[in-house]
């Protein structure tokens, strides 16, 4: 029985084809919409929006931990966040830390990684950000040009503009004087169309080499390196204050599976997470959360060597309602057994095909299907990777019974289903690779 459509639904529809490809593909969260799919990280995520999002990052700053083995769902609980933070209109960015592309040792390398993802929320539905710090100055100045403009001739309006960026941003505090200008001048380059000014400015600000006599008229006299660039970091944060946003989401996802650092670069990880931890408390990161996702082992094998680290990471509690202050948010501890929780991811997947496919199905048998096929996933895999596995397997028999037509399982059919899915994940080389985001 098909759904009636209009053009609203139709891009609603989009957005469910959008989550089916990327669960059916590879049992990955997808980029948008996260929040029809999730299920039992809810009280972390309330806590997050009213505590932190609704109140406190608007005058103060927090740093969070996110633990969680491989398959846990860190990268889906990060997509999550980010989606919370766009509800409050912070600008949000979500880095992959590697050994190789984005080390949290290279300071550098952090900041450039974030000056390239930084973006604000879409302002339509599947419309991907405009990551970057360069973007994301001119959209938020064609966005103050078009309310100014509304009440004032162009050139007016214009000029106002201009004469904010100067007087108001120009003197807004900032522990770098170098990146204000920055700031300040990409912003007037570009309402004067001033391109080759502009481009020097934004390649300055994305952390590019650039020769420092291309700049000294600019008023921009610093060099980006290793050893500011964590100092850039924080000034970023404070110009997004100056240019008023309400904060901004540093969400960090620690995508190595193999933790066994050296010790000097253990040492600077640690060093490095230390001082943020610090720099939250003494408001140098203003309006910001700072979230950092690390398998379980991070906190056994690396935070227990720095004492000064593991005091202020170790608590008997994670957050909750009770201890909204909590460091830790721990994805081992959700809100459902495995079972139940697989469930319902099931039926909320089930809402999301009928939409994509524009049908309704049978929603007891749907149900039914999706517990069998739950219970064989978490009694086949003892850890949690069993979720992207389910995730995967479920989305395949769903299209099959488009074609097929709506079947009943048993548990013999719904063992067999999860084998035979685990089989063609292994069967790519490398086993699960670094690519299969968590779920």
């Amino acid at each position: 029985m098909e759904l009636n459509n209009s053009t609203g639904q139709a891009e609603s529809m989009v957005l469910a084809q959008h989550i089916l490809q990327r669960l059916g593909e590879g049992g990955q969260p997808p980029e948008f919409g996260v929040g029809r799919i999730n299920v039992g990280n809810e009280s972390y995520l309330n806590v997050l929006d009213h505590e932190y999002f609704g109140n406190l990052l608007h005058f103060g700053s927090s740093f969070k931990l996110v633990q969680g083995y491989f398959g846990a769902g860190k990268t889906h609980f990060l997509y999550c966040v980010r989606e919370k933070a766009w509800e409050h209109g912070f600008l949000t960015a979500v880095v992959e830390l590697s050994p190789a592309e984005c080390p949290y040792d290279d300071s550098l390398k952090v900041y450039r990684a974030v000056a390239r993802r930084i973006g604000m929320r879409p302002t339509r539905l599947l419309q991907a950000p405009n990551y970057g710090i360069g973007d994301l100055i001119r959209n938020h100045l064609d966005d103050a040009l078009a309310r100014a403009t509304a009440s004032q001739k162009e050139g007016e309006a214009n000029q106002a503009i201009e004469q904010w960026l100067s007087r108001t941003v120009g003197r807004a505090p900032c522990e770098s004087h170098s990146f204000r200008q920055a700031v300040v001048g990409l912003g007037l380059a570009y309402l004067k169309d001033d391109r080759q000014t502009e481009q020097r400015l934004e390649a300055w600000l994305l952390g590019e080499p650039i020769p420092p006599s291309d700049l000294r008229d600019t008023g921009v006299y610093e060099a980006l390196d290793k050893s500011n660039g964590f100092t850039m970091l924080r000034c970023l944060t404070q110009m997004a204050v100056a240019l008023g946003f309400p904060g901004t989401a540093l969400l960090f996802d620690e995508v190595d599976r193999n933790l066994s650092v050296s010790a000097k670069r253990s040492h600077s990880i640690g060093d490095n997470l230390r001082q943020v931890i610090d720099l939250c408390g003494r408001h140098q990161l203003p309006n910001t959360l700072f979230m950092y996702a690390v398998p379980p082992e991070f906190m056994r094998n690396i935070v227990p060597d720095y004492p000064a680290l593991y005091q202020r990471l170790k608590s008997p509690v994670t957050l909750s309602v009770r201890s909204p202050q909590a460091v830790l948010i721990d994805l081992e501890r959700l809100d459902l057994e495995p079972a139940d929780l697989l469930q319902q991811i099931g039926t909320k997947v089930v809402a999301v095909f009928e939409e994509a496919r524009r049908l309704e199905m049978n929603h007891d048998l749907q149900d039914a299907n999706a517990r069998l096929l739950a219970d064989a996933a978490v009694a086949a895999f003892f850890e949690v990777n069993h979720r992207r596995l389910f995730v995967k397997c479920w989305v395949d028999f769903l299209h099959r019974q488009l074609v097929d037509g709506e079947a009943r399982l048993t548990p013999d059919d719904a063992s067999d289903l999860i084998v035979s899915s685990n089989e063609a994940l292994q069967e790519v080389p490398g086993g699960e690779s670094s690519e299969f985001k968590d779920f």
